[in-house]
């Protein structure tokens, strides 16, 4: 299911802001480690060599998806759809070294349990195509050792209304910045470009099947992620299916 700070006043403020609108925030969002279907998943992917492999450029991502990746970017997170309308994906992280891209990890999820659209609308169980920047992180559990702003509050939680396979999603969550403010918590309600466009797309824990926008993956790989993304160094998250990808 796809999808505050440092003092309490603050975390009351956002507390209040976001209560009305809960429920919808989780709505958006929905629903294991080292798996195979990445892109060069045995680490191939930093290195040049006779396989003609172009080390500069992130496996499985075409010219005009590469464009969009930030200059200054040291961390990609990929999200390779196994297909348009598939809810299955792999996750991979990738870092930069020397300009060299390098295969750090990779992980089963899921994406949409429809699939992918590159015109995600609220309600159409569809996760977003392109090129997104990670800059904020929280979750029902606390923070696990990150170095992006978390923040820890039992609102992320799921109802219990909900089935108990859904109940740990929001343990931890990283905010994709798709319709979003950056710089709060993840789940600030404000959607700047309109509520017709969705939002609430996290990264977050799995349940096991499709979600209604966001990415899954283990509890493992989540605080994987968490612990190695840098805010210093730009992280972004490139997802869509691998058609997409690759035709940018």
């Amino acid at each position: 299911m796809g999808g505050v700070r440092s003092d309490r006043a603050r975390c009351t403020a956002w507390a209040v802001m976001a209560a009305g609108t809960l429920l919808a925030a989780l709505a958006a969002c929905g629903s294991s480690d080292s798996g195979s279907g990445a892109p060069e998943p045995d680490g191939r992917a930093g290195r040049s060599g006779a396989d003609g492999r172009d080390p500069h450029r992130v496996p499985g991502i075409g010219p005009a998806m590469l464009r969009r990746i930030p200059a200054g970017s040291g961390q990609v997170v990929a999200v390779y759809g196994d297909g348009r309308n598939s809810a299955d994906s792999t996750v991979v992280l990738y870092t930069r070294h020397d300009g060299a891209w390098r295969h750090v990890r990779d992980w089963p999820a899921h994406n949409g349990g429809n699939g992918w659209s590159r015109n995600h609308r609220s309600g159409d169980r569809r996760s977003p195509v392109g090129v997104f920047t990670l800059t904020d992180a929280g979750g029902v559990l606390g923070d696990p050792g990150t170095e992006l702003p978390y923040t820890q509050d039992r609102s992320f939680a799921a109802p219990r209304w909900w089935a108990k396979p859904y109940w740990h999603d929001f343990d931890y969550v990283i905010a994709i910045d798709y319709n979003r403010v950056r710089g709060v918590p993840p789940n600030d309600p404000r959607r700047p470009e309109g509520e017709g466009k969705g939002g609430s797309i996290w990264l977050h824990m799995d349940h096991g099947s499709g979600t209604s926008g966001c990415v899954s993956m283990s509890r493992q790989a989540m605080e994987f992620l968490l612990r190695e993304l840098d805010p210093d160094r730009r992280p972004v998250v490139v997802m869509g299916d691998r058609a997409d990808l690759t035709g940018g």
